[in-house]
C-alpha cells in the first residue's frame, strides 16, 4: 500500500495537490476537510459540532476527526493506500493513523510531505478563497492568523513523530501548482 500523509497549513494547497497525487497513483485522497463538509451541508449532529469549531477558527477534536475517519475507511476501502490530507494533525491522531493502519491494512504511513509556505502568503491566498468559498473562517483575518498559528502548535510535534520514523519530507509550497506538483512526486519517488 501507498499511505500518504499531506501536511501544511490552511491555505498551503494540501487538497489542489492531492488530487493530483490522487490521479498519478491511483489512491484516493481522504480529506477530513470534505468529510467535514459533508457533514455541515447534510446537517448532521457531527456537522453541527465541527462548525461549533471552525466558526472559530479551531481544529476539530482528534477523537471526533479519528471517529469520521475510521467511518470512511469501513465504508470505502482501498487496499492499493490513501492520500490523508488534513489528517493526522495531532501525534495523537498520527499514532490512531499508525494503529489504524496496522489493525486494518497490515500496513503503514509510506511518506509525510509537508507543504511549507510563508505565513503571509497563506493569509492572502486564505482571503482570496474567502470571497468564492463562502466559508466563515476564510473571511476574517484574525481567524486566519488563529488557525495558522493553531496549526504550528498542534503539528510541530507530529512532525517529531515522522521525523523520529524517517518518514517526513518538507516541500516548498510556493511556486506554480505544476512545479510543486513535480516536488512532491520527486519525493515519492524516493521511497518507492
Amino acid at each position: 500500500m501507498l499511505n500518504i500523509v499531506l501536511f501544511g497549513p490552511p491555505g498551503s494547497g494540501k487538497g489542489t495537490q492531492a488530487k493530483f497525487l490522487e490521479e498519478k497513483y491511483q489512491t484516493p485522497q481522504i480529506s477530513t476537510g470534505d468529510l467535514f463538509r459533508f457533514n455541515l451541508k447534510n446537517e448532521t449532529e457531527l456537522g453541527a459540532l465541527v462548525k461549533s469549531y471552525m466558526d472559530k477558527g479551531q481544529l476539530v477534536p482528534d477523537e471526533v476527526t479519528t471517529n469520521m475517519l475510521v467511518d470512511h475507511l469501513e465504508n470505502n476501502p482501498n487496499p492499493q493506500g490513501y492520500i490523508f490530507d488534513g489528517y493526522p494533525r495531532t501525534t495523537s491522531q498520527a499514532e490512531a493513523l499508525d494503529r489504524i493502519l496496522t489493525d486494518k491494512y497490515d500496513s503503514e504511513v509510506t511518506i509525510t510531505l509537508a507543504l511549507v509556505v510563508d505565513d503571509e502568503i497563506l493569509v492572502q491566498r486564505l482571503l482570496e478563497r474567502g470571497k468564492t468559498s463562502g466559508r466563515a473562517d476564510d473571511v476574517d483575518e484574525t481567524i486566519i492568523r488563529d488557525r495558522i498559528t493553531e496549526y504550528y502548535t498542534k503539528t510541530a510535534i507530529v512532525a517529531e513523530h515522522y521525523k523520529a520514523q524517517g518518514k517526513w519530507v518538507e516541500i516548498d509550497g510556493v511556486g506554480t501548482i505544476e512545479d510543486i506538483t513535480e516536488k512532491l512526486n520527486a519525493a515519492i519517488k524516493e521511497v518507492l
